[in-house]
């Protein structure tokens, strides 16, 4: 056996003989299936602490050599139906890449040291072939398939750790993605490649050098989804098991909700909305593992460089970040676009490029249906409480403070205090005047950002006879809040407004809401002078 090619069975079998040992080898059944195809290239990224490593050790442990046969009839696998057909049956290469790209190292020395290693040890296995260069891993794998007729399982671990280790080498992370490409695509003497990291693959621009992947990942995991995390049946397995309260531990450590595939034969039901595909939770493994084997509940996340990146990602504030985790940290959540990450650790162009690397550092959960983001759990929520307790975040959760205030205020149909709050919420934005309705709409939209827990927003909402300024929806999880219709005036009256509802029916196209709307008329007086408030007034009307 080797460090590199041919590892052994060992490290997985460590893991087998763990006091917790949580079953997860039906995953070779699903490899098995692409392996030799075109899909045989595999890269599964999620966050710290969710077993990619022991998953690695596994598949090195299935597939290569020595026979493992007796360590995998003791697992769920040996269950399936021709579960050893590629039992032992290839060489494999398993790769840390931690372990050669360090901070500021130089990726070619990087990965010609890799490549002698790894050589060093094909060789030694194979010392009768005739070997051109010795030093050059795709030619050592060739002279040995065409020699002796041997196919290889790649396994790499850690793939990204380039990207994180040497964030702003971008000549390193091309000359290493190509590398990669070089080494295994269209190659049929690599029958799988199983990559295994934090970040999805590299992309530049639209395209990606390793674009023959499949991706599974912590959004999106496909048919690995089961095996993304600890499920739901597994926790409550083990808190049996260890006497522990499920309520809590899933409190705390669950929240990564994912979908499950749509069967074929379901399919035409799920089209028809006959049929709503499972939604797997993920606990995160290593924090319930460290709470049923202690019996304390409370933060395990290690502090990493996951942890760093945290404090440094929220804190550079784009479109709004730091109020946006305000809310989240409310218990909100945030619509996000993740489509334009570029999935690195760098290059980030807007608000959603930061919250998409949260989502894969495991700081967020992602809900594909709704497109948003949020806390999943304590655990994290603790993190983000550490992370906020600087100076810097004080004027961010006061600015949040007012908000929930506000929002308060209208709940209640307090005018006065509405209004005061508008001023001072008005008075902490760097536009201390408002040009037209417009900008207006724009201030009191940031003094109502709490709002976006509990609501949906809508601009200029089309009553049939002219266009109510704002509207927020209660979301499907707050049902009996009252929806709200703000009409805003400029340099007007509150009265104005309010007619203006009356006279153009706006509450007409709420007529779901008959029984629970509110009318809050807002007017913004720029030259108005003392008194408690200065500028806005406010009325707030329930009809129903």
């Amino acid at each position: 056996m080797g460090i590199y090619f041919n590892p052994g069975f060992g490290s997985f079998e460590e893991a087998v003989n763990t006091e917790i040992f949580v079953d997860k080898t039906e995953i070779l059944l699903y490899l098995n299936s692409v392996l030799k195809t075109q899909r045989k290239y595999v890269s599964v990224s999620r966050p710290r602490r969710f077993g990619k490593s022991i998953t690695a050790n596994m598949i090195c442990a299935y597939y290569g050599r020595p026979d493992s046969t007796e360590l995998f009839k003791r697992c769920k696998v040996s269950e399936g139906e021709d579960w050893d057909r590629y039992l032992g049956g290839f060489d494999v290469i398993r790769l840390v890449m931690t372990r050669f790209f360090k901070e500021n190292a130089d990726t070619d020395a990087a990965i010609a040291r890799m490549q002698r290693l790894v050589c060093k040890e094909i060789c030694a296995a194979y010392p009768d072939v005739e070997y051109e260069d010795k030093n050059s891993l795709i030619q050592t794998i060739e002279d040995v398939y065409s020699a002796k007729g041997k196919y290889f399982v790649i396994v790499i671990d850690e793939w990204d750790a380039i990207f994180r280790e040497n964030k702003n080498d971008k000549r390193g992370q091309e000359l290493y993605l190509d590398f990669l490409r070089d080494w295994l695509k269209d190659n049929e003497y690599i029958v799988l490649a199983y990559m295994t990291g934090i970040l999805p693959i590299k992309k530049y621009g639209r395209h990606s050098a390793l674009n023959m992947f499949d991706e599974y990942s912590i959004v999106t995991p496909m048919q690995l989804a089961p095996y993304t995390g600890f499920t739901e049946d597994e926790v409550k397995e083990l808190c049996r098991e260890y006497n522990m309260d499920y309520g809590e531990i899933s409190d705390w450590y669950d929240g990564y909700t994912v979908s499950n595939m749509i069967p074929v034969k379901l399919r035409e039901k799920f089209r028809n909305k006959e049929y709503d595909p499972q939604n797997i939770s993920l606990y995160s493994p290593l924090s319930v593992v460290k709470a049923v084997t202690t019996g304390y509940i409370q933060n395990y996340w290690n502090k990493t460089e996951t942890y760093e990146a945290l404090a440094e990602y929220i804190r550079m504030n784009q479109d709004g970040l730091k109020d946006a985790v305000a809310l989240m940290m409310d218990g909100g959540s945030v619509k996000a676009d993740i489509s334009t990450y570029q999935n690195d650790m760098t290059t980030f162009t807007c608000r959603d490029d930061v919250l998409a690397v949260l989502i894969h550092l495991g700081y967020l959960k992602y809900n594909l249906e709704t497109k948003e983001v949020s806390i999943p759990n304590k655990e994290i929520l603790e993190e983000f409480k550490v992370s906020t307790r600087s100076d810097e975040w004080i004027d961010t959760f006061e600015s949040f403070k007012i908000s929930l205030k506000l929002l308060d205020a209208i709940w209640r149909g307090d005018e006065k205090a509405a209004a005061e709050l508008m001023e001072l919420a008005h008075d902490r934005t760097a536009n201390k005047t408002y040009n037209d309705e417009a900008a207006l709409s724009y201030g009191i939209q940031y003094a109502l950002y709490s709002a976006q827990k509990y609501y949906t927003t809508i601009q200029e909402l089309d009553s049939g006879k002219g266009y109510a300024d704002l509207v927020y929806l209660p979301s499907l999880k707050y049902p009996d809040k009252p929806a709200l219709l703000v009409e805003l005036k400029y340099n007007k009256d509150v009265k104005t407004a309010a007619d203006q509802v009356r006279e153009r029916n706006y509450p007409q196209v709420l007529e779901h809401y008959r029984n629970n709307l509110l009318i809050v008329s807002i007017n913004y007086d720029k030259d108005a002078k003392g008194g408690d408030f200065k500028k806005h007034s406010c009325r707030i009307e329930k009809i129903g």
